[in-house]
């Protein structure tokens, strides 16, 4: 069988690979659910011990070719499906005992100049990871100043939010913005120059583009959400994230869903020991990359990892975090005329 890598491959690292491997237990063998597929790397590690068995999946079509490769080795152990977080539940109905989530972009897609999600490109603004409604180049250009500076100022939390969108709906009143090249002069002259700073100015504002174009935070609560449902009691998730929108949304899914979770005020009385958890006391330590790894992976610098136990209480539906990231999610809802 030919093995050799695809420049897919080649171009991914999976982030904290042996910090996942060491909390999944795969020597125990089991169901493995891995809801970011990307270059492979996790589900490939998974595979090597004899008794798993993988279902993974992901919104990008371009890792279809990889995925091929791994359904022709391990015919009976794995399978991929293309589709979004929020369509976990078409998956797989048996419970599993291990679900990964590799948040964020990946290196396969900010590699690959042509979709629009590097500071380098001088591609079409497009910014979409799969399976998305509208692309970065149709935000900027038909969304109002208002809702342009929200977008950047909430799913960036950029703090000149204002000047910037001000500045891209002038630009594009003379002209429409079509590529990143384009947007990126915007930014850098809405910017006040920071010579200190190693942050590229353009950064916020991307990630804000790139959240609200692929739904990335209505995509994560409900893949968790799903995830979750899916795991047998003892089962473990486990989420890496990179951004604080994403860890501040599991840290509140794994706290306040947890046993031992905090009381909004020591003056409560105690709360019903009848209460259903959907998890065991939830450690709330962040395990991050070793420093050879950030030498080898620079990217991988700003990771955290968090993970909880599944309880032996019946899943119930957490609406509590719909409400507390309400303002993410109606965000995300903006609708977008194409």
């Amino acid at each position: 069988m030919n093995t050799q890598k695809s420049p897919l491959e080649f171009s991914h690292f999976p982030v904290m690979l042996s910090e996942i491997i060491k909390e999944s237990s795969p020597s125990k063998g089991g169901i493995f659910l891995d809801c970011t597929f990307g270059g492979g790397g996790y589900s490939k590690a998974l595979l090597e011990y004899t008794k798993t068995k993988v279902v993974s999946l992901d919104r990008d079509s371009a890792v279809k070719i990889i995925a091929e490769k791994l359904e022709k080795k391990y015919q009976n152990r794995f399978k991929f499906y293309h589709l979004k977080f929020s369509q976990i539940n078409k998956v797989i109905e048996e419970q599993v005992d291990v679900a990964i989530f590799d948040l964020g972009i990946s290196s396969i897609q900010i590699k690959n100049l042509s979709r629009g999600f590097s500071f380098r490109s001088n591609e079409t603004l497009d910014m979409k990871m799969g399976l998305s409604s509208f692309s970065a180049k149709e935000v900027i250009n038909n969304l109002s100043e208002a809702k342009l500076k929200l977008i950047i100022k909430i799913l960036g939390e950029e703090k000149e939010a204002s000047k910037i969108a001000k500045n891209i709906v002038k630009a594009r009143a003379e002209r429409k913005i079509t590529k990143v090249s384009e947007l990126v002069k915007i930014i850098e002259q809405s910017k006040k120059k920071i010579f200190s700073s190693k942050i590229n100015p353009c950064t916020k504002t991307f990630q804000a583009l790139r959240i609200f174009v692929n739904k990335e935070i209505t995509e994560l609560i409900n893949g968790i959400i799903y995830a979750t449902k899916l795991l047998r009691p003892g089962g473990k998730i486990l989420i890496v994230s990179f951004h604080s929108i994403e860890d501040k949304i599991v840290k509140y899914f794994f706290t306040n869903y947890a046993k031992n979770k905090s009381k909004p005020s020591r003056y409560l009385p105690e709360e019903n020991s009848n209460e259903s958890h959907l998890f065991e006391n939830y450690n709330k330590k962040i395990i991050k990359p070793s420093i050879q790894e950030v030498r080898k992976n620079n990217a991988s610098r700003s990771a955290k990892l968090r993970f909880a136990v599944r309880s032996k209480d019946k899943f119930f539906l957490p609406i509590n975090i719909f409400e507390k990231f309400k303002k993410y999610l109606n965000l995300e809802s903006t609708n977008v005329k194409i």
